[in-house]
């Protein structure tokens, strides 16, 4: 079935084959809390006859959001722990993240932030507040990165995006601008030239951190969007999100990365899943994710290894958490695991 717009109802996704009518109350109850968009690129993936389907399952409302944990909470990496003016997280000394809108292309069941994006979220950064949250980054000569986020910064318009990077380009201390999105993966047809134009500034290098789960996220219209963003000078990263069900294999996860090296993106973090509220069935345990990571190494080119990574629930940051290869077995001397579990003595001896 070929859709024309975003799915942004149970009711529209029963009419898109997506969701059996029996489930259309508790998709409702869902999505009255957690916001519902599928769009059309995305919805075109699914398949329909599988009920596992791992585009699905990153998309469709499932009843089992509505069960929160004890160790699960509203604001999982504590962005307003470190938010000193409206539309800023000053987490780090040399950067910040710009949050100038909290509403995104597609929802994703697992969003760490699912509790402030969406129609009922925090909204656009009003005039006054885009202000001072601008003031601020110039009133800090240590920021030298900008980390555009949300929400999808890229469902702005060429002007407005183009209105931010001209104020940017007038803070001589900012150098890097970053943009994270889901767009040229699950919107491809936004990224024309008037967008990729906006999102360049004088004297400013611009890199884009693409959020892509599945290799077959990575269509020909998809990596077409990814190509013009390369041809144009921007910098792509790639960012994941370890998921149950969804990419928790070691062949699922090397045809992604090697996907996105294909694409021209290389791959930057991969994510253990935060502790936001109604998302303990997508989450694996850290032996689970460090054993899929291991299983990388030696599998696919040293381009495609993603570090895998732990925001820190409280603001604290994230931490590499892949299991260590190399251990201290003595005064100078270690154990070294290659990428066939095999252990080595460094220095060889002998």
């Amino acid at each position: 079935m070929k859709l024309d717009r975003t799915l942004r109802s149970a009711r529209d996704l029963v009419d898109a084959g997506l969701l059996a009518e029996a489930r259309v109350g508790e998709a409702e109850t869902v999505g009255k809390r957690y916001a519902i968009a599928v769009t059309p690129a995305m919805a075109g993936l699914i398949d329909r006859d599988n009920p596992n389907d791992p585009i699905a399952r990153q998309f469709v409302p499932d009843l089992r959001e509505l069960t929160t944990t004890a160790d699960e909470r509203a604001d999982p990496i504590g962005d307003l722990t470190h938010s000193p003016v409206e539309g800023i997280v000053h987490r780090y000394p040399d950067r910040v993240l710009l949050k100038a809108v909290h509403v995104c292309p597609v929802y994703c069941r697992f969003c760490f932030r699912r509790e402030m994006v969406g129609p009922e979220g925090l909204g656009t950064l009003a005039p006054d507040a885009m202000d001072a949250a601008f003031a601020y980054i110039a009133n800090h000569p240590e920021i030298w990165e900008v980390i555009l986020t949300g929400g999808d910064p890229l469902v702005l318009s060429a002007r407005r995006l183009e209105e931010m990077m001209v104020r940017l380009a007038g803070i001589a201390h900012v150098k890097i601008v970053r943009f994270h999105t889901r767009v040229p993966v699950v919107e491809p047809e936004r990224v024309d030239g008037k967008l990729i134009a906006a999102l360049k500034a004088s004297g400013k290098m611009t890199y884009l951190a693409v959020h892509a789960n599945h290799a077959r996220e990575l269509t020909e219209a998809a990596r077409a969007a990814l190509g013009r963003l390369a041809y144009a000078g921007v910098v792509l990263l790639g960012q994941t999100v370890l998921l149950k069900g969804i990419n928790d294999d070691p062949d699922v996860l090397a045809a992604l990365m090697r996907g996105l090296v294909e694409s021209r993106v290389r791959p930057y973090y991969l994510h253990h899943p935060d502790l936001a509220p109604g998302t303990e069935h997508f989450r694996v345990t850290i032996a689970e994710g460090q054993a899929l990571v291991q299983g990388l190494r030696g599998r696919v080119s040293g381009l495609c290894q993603p570090t895998y990574v732990l925001d820190i629930p409280g603001g604290h940051g994230k931490a590499p958490i892949a299991a260590a290869n190399i251990r201290a077995t003595g005064e100078g001397c270690y154990s070294v695991s290659d990428w066939r579990g095999g252990e080595h003595v460094y220095p060889p001896v002998g």
